[in-house]
């Protein structure tokens, strides 16, 4: 009689199964109850699509509504009234500071932006045109490196969850060094010493003048600028269990220390279909080039010919509320720094697919990434540094829920299961008897110079 349980019948046997709801939800492991021999059910779900891996209390998404909140909070009223710091508290603490604990925090955070000297000579290993993305990941793990005091290889495996005190702290020395880090990579990519931190500035402002300073007395970024930057990383700090928050989560639940598991979130927020889509928003737009291409370009897009970036989301089926946000704060940037040509290009392709049911019946509404990638580029971001834009206020979030995991009740080491196809048992067939041709399947292509090793004759080569 029990309303709250979802009733299975199992055709098989002919026996029900009452399981309980909870929170809109039903456990995966009560499916192993129903069984046919010794095999019970499991849940098939690639990329987890309609799967929840935990109970959270950071960030809540209505995609129906366009509805986006940090901790209870719109984010349309973080952006206009808080920081960004103020908001990495709330997402990492549960609750926003008083003036004292936001005081100390801000504190604690911007006299923890150095790295240590060899971090430096690490980065100043890389090739030139080394990728942003892959220095910063690469950096970070390796920071691990410098604080053993905070490794739970080396200090236990209950480390983070007995010891609040080395938790706090390396919270406080992730917030605080990754933008030093990132602009470590920019100035090793246009060849510039790295600048020292400057703890007076607050935290955005202290970035650009780490990227931008050369020899200017009392240098100070433009203070419009570092706001703007301040409002893109609150609206960046988190969105509920994304592709790199999962790998945050996943790595952190094997009670490897902060730096590792960061890294390994930064290299999932690498990848084009997550941290890089505001850059391939960039080369689509300026692919179409002009407002009058645009026709030729949505009739491209619907006869699958090519693809409408920026637009949609795996969770929003509404106007993606950051992007209205960024739309606002284009126009800020642009008078500063210029008006960026593709803007109308911009505005002109989301006017003319919102007014396409073609594209509204498929729920097809700009995200963040439609505008972002515009005012990077106005402000004279590289390209390829967006994903690294991208990962600096992101830090706030991942530490948020690798906080959050640690004190769950119910956390163990994530080990998803699989459904195995393959092969059945096979006998092993020695190696002269399996033929002396077949398909070659290591093909690659190689350096231009390996042509010439090729039709050199040297002893032992394979003729």
């Amino acid at each position: 009689s029990n309303t709250q349980t979802l009733t299975v019948l199992d055709n098989r046997t002919g026996k029900t199964y009452d399981i309980p709801i909870e929170d809109g939800t039903i456990k995966a492991t009560a499916f192993q109850a129903i069984k046919e021999g010794n095999v019970g059910i499991r849940l098939y779900d690639p990329a987890y699509q309609n799967t929840a891996v935990c109970r959270s209390t950071i960030c809540e998404i209505d995609g129906d509504a366009g509805i986006l909140r940090y901790r209870g909070y719109p984010i349309e009223e973080l952006a206009e009234k808080s920081n960004f710091l103020e908001v990495s508290y709330l997402l990492i603490y549960g609750e926003l500071p008083t003036k004292l604990q936001y005081q100390t925090w801000s504190d604690q955070v911007l006299r923890h932006t150095f790295v240590h000297t060899r971090v430096h000579e690490v980065m100043q290993a890389f090739n030139y045109d080394a990728h942003p993305m892959g220095m910063f990941i690469s950096s970070v793990a390796a920071m691990s490196t410098f604080h053993p005091e905070g490794n739970p290889a080396l200090q236990g495996v209950d480390l983070y969850t007995k010891n609040l005190a080395v938790r706090n702290k390396q919270i406080v020395r992730l917030m605080g060094k990754v933008p030093t880090i990132a602009a470590a990579t920019y100035r090793h990519r246009i060849g510039r010493p790295f600048n020292n931190p400057q703890n007076n500035l607050s935290y955005c402002e202290n970035f650009l003048y780490m990227m931008d300073h050369l020899s200017e007395r009392n240098y100070m970024p433009n203070p419009k600028l570092a706001k703007a930057l301040d409002v893109l990383f609150i609206l960046h700090a988190d969105h509920e269990l994304n592709c790199s928050t999962a790998a945050m989560r996943h790595i952190g639940s094997s009670m490897v220390d902060p730096y590792s598991a960061v890294a390994g979130a930064a290299a999932a927020l690498y990848g084009p279909l997550h941290g890089g889509a505001n850059e391939a928003v960039l080369r689509m737009l300026e692919s179409i080039g002009t407002v009058a291409a645009i026709p030729t370009f949505l009739a491209d897009v619907k006869a699958r010919r090519r693809k409408l970036m920026g637009f949609g989301h795996r969770v929003y089926k509404n106007y993606d509320p950051r992007a209205k946000i960024i739309r606002r704060i284009a126009y800020e940037v642009f008078e500063i720094c210029g008006r960026e040509p593709l803007i109308d290009v911009a505005i002109e392709l989301e006017k003319a697919a919102l007014s396409d049911p073609w594209f509204t019946e498929k729920k097809l509404y700009p995200n963040v990434d439609f505008y972002s990638g515009l005012i990077y580029k106005a402000m004279g971001f590289p390209t390829d540094f967006f994903p690294v834009l991208f990962a600096i206020p992101r830090v706030a979030g991942w530490l948020a829920h690798w906080v959050e995991s640690l004190d769950a009740p119910d956390s163990k080491i994530w080990r998803p299961r699989q459904v195995y196809v393959g092969e059945g048992k096979r006998g092993y067939v020695p190696l002269e008897m399996r033929g002396a041709g077949g398909e070659l399947k290591t093909e690659f292509e190689s350096h231009p110079f390996s042509k010439r090793s090729k039709v050199a004759d040297f002893e032992g080569k394979n003729h």
